[in-house]
């Protein structure tokens, strides 16, 4: 049985007010908040077991070491990947499209070759990509959403084209919640060799994962959106991708041998882990992931389908609120602006003074806010942990600005 009310006691935060009002957290798709067990993990992890991990010969290290590498296999789990040996450690999704745009695709691209994009990305999927144009002269190929925010996977399929190396696409669109048939569209592109790459920042949070049943080649996700610590996250490569990758960070960690006149790299996942790794971050995310395992991500995904249907009913029954994106199946994430001269930023910080958390701006997807014809949207976006009862205060919000706008 799913009890929103026994998980929010695990949120030490929503306790709390905010100008003097009851903190409405819902600013999930940026950050979410951290359960009482990442929270203890941590606090450990950093009061008994901290030391450096690999190579150390002492119990500290020894310890540290087990434990960080116990995460690689919770989150081969979590997204049902062949083997650990196609996870690669990262601080978030935007180190894991970088690792893919100089480890792969500067590896592999020359002048003239395309990567197919959606206008729906994050910046996270887009700049890399950018560099590699401006850099080394590859062509990026746009596919528009359809008006209502859905994306037909034939869209991008048609994009495919004799000069197209690789497919970049979120999994769900961080501002108007679009859920994308990436399966569909790896199933087409694997016929014609064109590799796929998945931002899984949001999708990772709200659904269960399945690698290899999306037959996708990379699969980004950070740690933070997950309930766990920043500056954790990984990222799957499909393992005959993973021998097509040279290292792009060198360092401690990642060699085998190094003399003055050469040097010989680690091989698979270590050799793109240079460094001390945040060791720390990644306990805490693997005690995240045991979180929501305990939970069950259906369990999470029906409650989370309950909030967004009865928040779609109460915010699109007001005519003066402009609902960006009405995908089909899309997640619990609702973009918006206001009728008159209001700015999505006089709204998040009316909204701020009843408690209540949103964010405003371009969310890191300013090609999406020019395809929408808007500079900025007010976002608010649901958790495990958010309620109908939160609802209604956004809406309660809202309407109040209406009144001090209109």
């Amino acid at each position: 049985m799913y009890s929103v009310e026994k998980i929010r006691n695990d949120f030490p935060i929503l306790s709390r007010t905010v100008n003097g009002n009851k903190l409405v957290y819902l600013d999930n798709a940026a950050s979410a908040q951290k359960p009482l067990c990442v929270i203890e993990a941590v606090r450990h992890c950093y009061s008994h077991e901290y030391a450096n991990v690999h190579r150390g010969l002492h119990h500290l290290s020894n310890l540290a070491t087990d434990n960080y590498e116990r995460v690689r296999g919770k989150i081969r789990d979590f997204i049902n990947a062949g083997s650990e040996d196609e996870i690669i450690y990262t601080t978030g999704t935007t180190e894991g499209i970088n690792l893919v745009a100089y480890a792969w695709a500067m590896n592999r691209l020359e002048a003239g070759d395309e990567i197919v994009l959606t206008s729906m990305e994050h910046h996270a999927n887009i700049v890399p990509w950018h560099f590699l144009r401006e850099r080394m002269g590859i062509k990026l190929k746009w596919v528009d959403p359809e008006g209502d925010g859905d994306l037909d996977p034939d869209r991008i399929i048609t994009a495919i084209g004799p000069k197209t190396r690789l497919i970049a696409v979120t999994h769900m669109s961080n501002v108007l919640g679009t859920l994308v048939d990436v399966k569909a569209i790896a199933q087409e592109a694997a016929q014609r060799g064109v590799p796929v790459l998945v931002d899984g920042s949001q999708s990772s949070v709200h659904t269960r994962i399945d690698v290899q049943e999306l037959g996708i080649d990379f699969f980004a996700l950070t740690g933070h959106k997950l309930y766990g610590p920043s500056a954790s996250g990984a990222l799957y490569v499909k393992r005959e991708r993973l021998t097509e990758m040279r290292p792009f960070k060198g360092g401690g960690d990642m060699i085998r041998d190094v003399s003055k006149e050469v040097v010989s790299y680690a091989g698979g996942t270590q050799g793109f882990e240079a460094g001390t790794p945040a060791i720390v971050q990644m306990i805490g995310l693997g005690a995240a992931l045991d979180y929501l395992s305990n939970i069950g991500m259906d369990n999470i995904a029906r409650h989370e389908v309950d909030l967004r249907n009865y928040a779609d009913q109460k915010l699109r029954d007001r005519n003066w609120l402009n609902i960006q994106g009405n995908a089909p199946n899309k997640g619990a994430i609702f973009s918006f602006t206001l009728d008159g001269p209001a700015h999505p930023h006089d709204l998040s910080t009316v909204l701020d003074g009843k408690g209540i958390a949103v964010r405003a701006g371009h969310h890191c997807a300013q090609p999406l806010m020019k395809f929408l014809g808007v500079t900025a949207t007010c976002r608010a976006s649901f958790g495990l942990y958010n309620t109908r009862k939160e609802v209604d205060a956004l809406v309660e919000g809202l309407e109040l600005c209406r009144d001090l706008f209109s």
